[in-house]
C-alpha cells in the first residue's frame, strides 16, 4: 500500500531532484506556464476504436465543438489523434489520419486554441503543422530525425514518448530496468541531444504509461508501474524539460466508476511534479489539481 513511508523514503532518496524546476514554454503568442501551475491537455480522438467514448468524435463539427467544450473547460491546449493506441484497433493509413485531422486542426488554430497533433507519421506531422498545430504528439521513434526538422522549421514544440519500439502500434512486453526512471532519464537525454541537434527548442517528455505493451494490459502489475512512475516523475525534470502524463484507467479497480480513475491518478501525478496532464476528464481533473493547490 501506498503510505507516507514510501514518500518519505522517496524524498530522502532523491532529494537532490526536487529542487529541478523548469521553465514556461510560448507557443504561437500564448505562454503555457509550466513551473508555475499544472497545465491541462485535453482529448479529442477520431477513430471509432477510440474506447473513451466521451472523448470519440466522428465527425469534424463535433470534434470542433468538443475542443471549443474542452478549451471553456480549463483545457489550455487539445491533443487531437485519428488512430487509436489499442492493441487491436485497425491501422489508419497517412492519408485517411490527414482526412480526419486536418480539418479539424486548421478551424480549432483559427479559432486560437493551441492544437497538438499524436502521430508517429512524419507525413502527418507535416501536414497538421502546417494546417496550424502547435505540438507534435511523437508517439514513435523510427521517423523522429523527420519529425524534428519539421517542428523546428514550424517553431512548435515536440512531446517526446519514452517507447520501447519504432512507434507505439509496435510494441511488445515492457522491459523493466532496475531503476526504471534512471534508464527513461538516459534514454530522453539522448533524444533531447538529437531533437535539439536538429533545431527543435520546445520539448516536452512523456513515459509513455498509456501505451499497450503486452505485459501491461490493464494489470495489477501495469497499475503499480504508473504509480510508481507518477511518483518519481520528479526526477526526470532535471532534464530541464517539462513533463507529460496521460493519466490512466485502472478498469479492473474502478469499474463502473472509470471516469473516477484520472482524477485520482492526477494526485500521484501532481505528487511527482507532473507538468502536464493529459485528460479526458477536464473538469474532474482541474478540479482536483485546483484544490492541491490551495495547500
Amino acid at each position: 500500500m501506498l503510505d507516507l513511508r514510501y514518500l518519505a523514503g522517496l524524498v530522502e532518496e532523491h532529494s537532490e531532484a526536487l529542487e529541478a524546476n523548469v521553465s514556461p514554454l510560448t507557443l504561437r503568442g500564448r505562454t503555457l506556464p509550466f513551473g508555475q501551475r499544472p497545465v491541462l491537455m485535453g482529448v479529442i480522438n477520431l477513430s471509432p476504436d477510440s474506447w473513451y467514448r466521451e472523448s470519440v468524435c466522428l465527425n469534424p463539427e463535433s470534434a470542433v465543438r468538443r475542443g471549443r467544450v474542452l478549451a471553456a473547460q480549463g483545457a489550455d491546449l487539445v491533443d487531437v489523434g485519428a488512430e487509436s493506441t489499442l492493441a487491436h484497433a485497425a491501422r489508419v493509413e497517412d492519408a485517411l489520419q490527414e482526412s480526419r485531422l486536418l480539418p479539424v486542426v486548421r478551424e480549432l488554430a483559427a479559432a486560437g486554441l493551441l492544437v497538438s497533433v499524436e502521430t508517429y507519421s512524419a507525413r502527418v506531422a507535416r501536414a497538421a503543422l502546417e494546417a496550424g498545430a502547435s505540438v507534435i504528439n511523437l508517439t514513435g521513434t523510427a521517423e523522429a530525425d523527420a519529425v524534428y526538422e519539421l517542428v523546428a522549421a514550424h517553431d512548435a514544440a515536440v512531446i517526446l514518448c519514452y517507447v520501447q519500439g519504432p512507434h507505439v502500434r509496435a510494441v511488445g512486453d515492457f522491459v523493466f530496468t532496475p531503476d526504471l526512471l534512471r534508464t527513461m532519464h538516459e534514454s530522453f537525454a539522448r533524444e533531447i541531444e538529437r531533437a535539439r541537434h536538429r533545431g527543435v527548442e520546445k520539448i516536452i517528455l512523456d513515459p509513455g504509461l498509456g501505451f499497450y505493451y503486452r505485459n501491461l494490459q490493464d494489470s495489477a502489475a501495469r497499475v503499480r508501474h504508473q504509480m510508481r512512475v507518477f511518483l518519481h516523475t520528479f526526477r526526470l525534470r532535471t532534464l530541464g524539460c517539462p513533463v507529460c502524463h496521460a493519466l490512466p484507467h485502472a478498469f479492473e479497480y474502478f469499474g463502473e466508476e472509470v471516469r473516477c480513475a484520472e482524477p485520482f491518478f492526477a494526485v500521484l501525478a501532481a505528487l511527482g511534479r507532473t507538468d502536464l496532464f493529459r485528460t479526458h476528464e477536464i473538469p474532474r481533473v482541474k478540479a482536483v489539481l485546483d484544490t492541491l493547490q490551495i495547500f
